[in-house]
C-alpha cells in the first residue's frame, strides 16, 4: 500500500524508519544491534557500566522525596546493565525494567542474581510496551530519554501519562547542554537523520517537555569517584517530578 500513512502511529513508524535508514549510514544510536555490540566488552571503559546507581536517586530516596519501599511498583526505562533496577529492588520495590539489548539484560539479571533480589527484566521497545499494565509509583529512566528522536517526544508523554499513577513519580538524568550531546535544532536532525550520539537538553528545555508534572528537583548530578557505592557525572541533569 504506497499511502500506508494513516494515523499517528503511520506517522510515529514512518519517521522512526527514516531515522533507522540513517542509522546505519551513520553507525548513530539507533536499535537493539548497536547497543548489544555495546554491551558486548563489559571491560569498556564506560562510566555507567559499574554497578553502582545513580547518586540523585539515591539521593531523593535518603531525603523523603521519593519514596521506594515494599510494595512500591516501579518501571525503568532503559535499564542497561540493571545497576538501577537492582538497587530499586534491594529497597523492596516490584520491579519492571526494559530495554532493548538482550545483551545488556544478560548482564542485569547476573547482576539481581549476584545480589539475590527479583527484577522482570523484558526486552521490549518502550513504546510497545504492552498496553493493559496498571499505572506505575514510580518510572525512572536513567539516559534513554536523551536517545529518542525529536517525535517521539509525544510518544514518550503519552507514555508516562499511562505509566505513572496520580501522586506518583518520574524521575530522569539525561545529556546537559553545553556538556554532552549534539545541542543542533530539532529540524536539523531530521535533515542528517542522525541523532549525533545523544540529544543535548536545558534546564528550560526539560521543564517546558514536563511542565504538565510538578518539578520537585532539576539540578546536575554531583560527580562520583570510581570507587563510588554510587554513579555520577556532572555532564547529566537529574530531574525528579510528580504528577
Amino acid at each position: 500500500m504506497n499511502r500506508s500513512v494513516q494515523t499517528v502511529d503511520d506517522v510515529m513508524e514512518l519517521l522512526d524508519l527514516l531515522f533507522a535508514e540513517q542509522a546505519d549510514r551513520w553507525t548513530d544510536r539507533g536499535g537493539a544491534a548497536w547497543w548489544d555490540t555495546f554491551y558486548t566488552d563489559r571491560d569498556r571503559s564506560v562510566p555507567f557500566f559499574r554497578s553502582a546507581p545513580d547518586e540523585s536517586l539515591v539521593a531523593w530516596h535518603d531525603e523523603g522525596l521519593l519514596p521506594i519501599g515494599p510494595g512500591t511498583r516501579v518501571l525503568e526505562l532503559g535499564c542497561g546493565p540493571g545497576r538501577n533496577a537492582v538497587w530499586l529492588a534491594q529497597q523492596g520495590a516490584e520491579v519492571d525494567a526494559l530495554d532493548l539489548s538482550d545483551t545488556a539484560l544478560t548482564w542485569a539479571r547476573e547482576r539481581a542474581d549476584e545480589a539475590g533480589v527479583s527484577v522482570r527484566f523484558v526486552q521490549a521497545d518502550i513504546f510497545a510496551w504492552p498496553d493493559g499494565h496498571e499505572p506505575y509509583d514510580v518510572v525512572y529512566d536513567s539516559g534513554c530519554f536523551h536517545h529518542l528522536p525529536p517525535h517521539r517526544r509525544v510518544s514518550y508523554r503519552s507514555l508516562l501519562e499511562a505509566m505513572v499513577r496520580p501522586g506518583g513519580h518520574f524521575a530522569l538524568s539525561c545529556f546537559a547542554a553545553g556538556a554532552m550531546g549534539t545541542q543542533a535544532p530539532d529540524v536539523d536532525l531530521y535533515r542528517t537523520g542522525s541523532l549525533a550520539g545523544g540529544l543535548a537538553y536545558s534546564d528550560d528545555e526539560l521543564r517546558t517537555t514536563f511542565d504538565w508534572l510538578d518539578e520537585l528537583a532539576l539540578r546536575r548530578m554531583h560527580a562520583q569517584p570510581d570507587d563510588s557505592a554510587t554513579f555520577g557525572e556532572p555532564f547529566l541533569w537529574a530531574g525528579l517530578f510528580r504528577r
